[in-house]
């Protein structure tokens, strides 16, 4: 991507709570918070512990591996959040309505998965073909 995509630290919690990313990726930490954190993980493909720091700062992970990443915060152990690093570009992360977009994707059939917080939740097959949009519903 042309921007890094963020894991913010904001009002004592990880956002966005799971955060799709491209193996290759480097994500930024920023720390909106008033107070330390010190985010960690201990998973596979991606360990990594970045200290503690201050409100205004930010460090980043490259995550070049796919699979599930669970994140922490060593100081606020009910801080939690989820990267998954894939394979493929074929991902979004819903606004907070709930909307999102999958562009692009090449006709075809295929799996589709929602994640909130450690869990796929549910997982759909969806028809793609070409040049029609497709409609794809959750409720969680």
């Amino acid at each position: 991507p042309a921007m890094h995509p963020q894991l913010n630290q904001s009002q004592m919690l990880f956002r966005p709570l799971v955060l799709p990313v491209l193996a290759g990726t480097i994500v930024d930490f920023p720390n909106d918070d008033n107070l330390f954190h010190n985010v960690f993980s201990y998973s596979q493909p991606r360990e990594f512990d970045l200290g503690r720091y201050p409100r205004g700062q930010m460090k980043s992970v490259l995550f070049n591996t796919p699979g599930i990443v669970k994140v922490y915060c060593d100081i606020h152990s009910f801080m939690y959040a989820t990267i998954i690093v894939l394979d493929n570009p074929y991902f979004s992360v819903p606004d907070d309505d709930g909307n999102y977009v999958i562009g692009n994707v090449p006709a075809g059939r295929y799996l589709i998965s929602l994640w909130y917080g450690r869990k796929k939740v549910a997982t759909r097959s969806v028809q793609v073909m070409e040049g029609l949009p497709v409609s794809v519903n959750f409720e969680y």
